[in-house]
């Protein structure tokens, strides 16, 4: 982003309601958020009515909280569910969501595929920044905790920062993290860019 596009006042703002399974997603999402929010040039802010609890509680407190919305203090303006894949692929994982999409407020999902942690293993010149050095190319694999051990292990042997947190390395990996060339190597990041830049867009 060019500096020019830095001192612009936002064109428009939003208030976001999210929903995760953990303290991952929410350091992932509300970096690709922030992200893409200034890419579109607009304002945003974001409260995580949900951070754990796994796949059904993420679900049934988002169908629960759009069936109330109305009754909400302040109506948010986008509604974003996050939960893994978990090796069910985006299609049926989406399809097991049973969202409606065309409610109002607008309903965004993103669904890692299998898991939140691949999408910051997908740059490695993001990675090589954050940590100092790169990583060995590896296959998408299932394994629960599978990308989880790669970062935690990768966060040992390049003798990061200790003072650093490895949740704080995830949030920095998203800021350094080239979105489009990431994008290309993951469909399941991909359409949740592409759903959050179409909402976002629908502003301007």
């Amino acid at each position: 982003m060019t500096k020019a596009n830095e001192s612009k006042l936002p064109e428009s703002s939003k208030l976001i309601s999210a929903f995760g399974e953990d303290q991952y997603h929410q350091v992932v999402i509300d970096g690709l958020i922030r992200r893409i929010s200034m890419e579109k040039n607009v304002e945003v802010r974001t409260i995580w009515r949900n951070m754990y609890g796994g796949y059904g509680r993420v679900v049934s407190e988002a169908k629960k909280y759009l069936r109330n919305v109305d009754e909400q203090a302040v109506f948010p303006d986008l509604v974003v569910v996050v939960t893994d894949a978990n090796c069910k692929g985006y299609n049926r994982r989406s399809k097991d969501i049973s969202i409606d999409k065309n409610t109002i407020p607008p309903v965004v999902c993103a669904i890692p595929d299998p898991h939140v942690e691949r999408w910051l293993l997908l740059d490695g010149a993001a990675f090589k920044k954050v940590y100092g050095k790169g990583y060995k190319a590896i296959e998408k694999k299932c394994e629960r905790g599978f990308y989880k051990k790669i970062l935690s292990d990768a966060y040992i042997e390049t003798e990061a920062d200790p003072t650093i947190a490895g949740i704080e390395h995830a949030n920095r990996l998203v800021s350094e993290m080239d979105l489009n060339r990431a994008a290309r190597s993951d469909v399941s990041l991909k359409r949740f860019l592409d759903d959050l830049r179409r909402e976002f867009q629908g502003d301007h």
